[in-house]
């Protein structure tokens, strides 16, 4: 097995910019429709308005027609976890290791 990459902020950069909002808006839609929680919580407990969690939900926001690489489905579940729970998080060095593993 190989060693993941090192950190390189260029390469966490960019990969931020293209997968966190494919996965804040899959992170909303579980949250809302796997977890039972309202969109109004949701918004209050991310810290985005509630247009945003609907237009999530919508798909007119954070919605890619591509499957998320790597492990980022388990980071994504602890995120709704997290989230869900209010307690622990998930970090961009969690999305950047687990986008990197192929």
């Amino acid at each position: 097995m190989t060693e993941p990459p090192s950190c390189d902020i260029m390469r966490c950069d960019t990969l931020a910019r293209r997968l966190l909002p494919q996965m804040r808006a899959e992170m909303v839609y579980r949250l809302v429709n796997d977890r039972g929680i309202s969109q109004s919580e949701a918004s209050k407990r991310l810290g985005i308005s509630r247009a945003a969690i609907s237009q999530y939900l919508s798909r007119k926001r954070g919605f890619v027609r591509q499957d998320l690489p790597g492990d980022l489905e388990v980071v994504i579940e602890r995120w709704v976890s997290a989230v869900a729970s209010g307690e622990g998080t998930i970090t961009i060095c969690d999305v950047c290791r687990s986008a990197g593993r192929r």
